[in-house]
């Protein structure tokens, strides 16, 4: 009875493979959140403070590129995207999101590449602001485009089981490169910078709309 429960316990909280890679794209879009919060100060809109925003931008670089574009990337190249390449299904669609992958993975690493002798020059600010305003433009789209179009038609191009299959292989595989409860520890990383920065608290975004 006891291993009866368990077993559909554990059933419940397991996730379809569509609902994993949305959730993930929780996580890119906060950092994106991120990125756009380092670009107002090097503009001088916020308080530029060089410790904070290269201490802040290098955590959230370095998420992105081992969470999103070496994990979440990887599972729409090998899983998602062949099926519609087999099924010919959106093909210019999948093949300019591979490009932006490829141009997601250049960015993160020029990003890195320039933290890594950051003094905060103003050419260095205006570089740097330049590579995460690029990384933002082009991700707020790209995975617009996946949770709007590809996601849901993905489900028509698997059987139920291989759906299912699917969604275990990618509890499997994020536990395998991130740990137990990888995907809560990637957040809570985040969480972090965010509070580092002062904008954990979503509240601040709401208007003061007074019609």
């Amino acid at each position: 009875m006891d291993l009866d429960s368990n077993k559909h316990e554990n059933q419940e909280m397991q996730i379809s493979p569509v609902e994993d890679l949305m959730r993930e794209h929780g996580v890119l879009h906060r950092v994106l959140l991120i990125y756009k919060d380092i670009i107002s100060r090097l503009r001088g809109e916020k308080p530029y403070d060089l410790y904070l925003i290269c201490n802040a931008t290098l955590n959230a670089a370095n998420i992105s590129k081992a969470f999103i574009e070496e994990y979440h990337q990887v599972l729409e190249e090998q899983y998602i995207f062949p099926r519609f390449q087999q099924s010919q299904q959106h093909i210019q669609l999948i093949q300019t999101l591979l490009v932006q992958h490829n141009a997601a993975r250049c960015l993160s690493n020029m990003i890195l590449r320039l933290l890594a002798s950051f003094t905060g020059s103003a050419s260095q600010r205006y570089q740097l602001e330049n590579l995460l305003s690029t990384y933002i433009r082009m991700y707020e789209p790209h995975s617009s485009r996946e949770d709007t179009v590809v996601f849901p038609a993905f489900h028509s191009l698997v059987s139920e089981e291989t759906f299912k299959e699917l969604g275990e292989n990618f509890e499997e595989i994020e536990e395998q490169k991130f740990g137990m409860n990888g995907f809560h520890s990637i957040v809570q990383q985040i969480a972090q910078i965010e509070q580092s920065l002062g904008i954990f608290d979503i509240g601040q975004y709401t208007p003061n709309c007074n019609i």
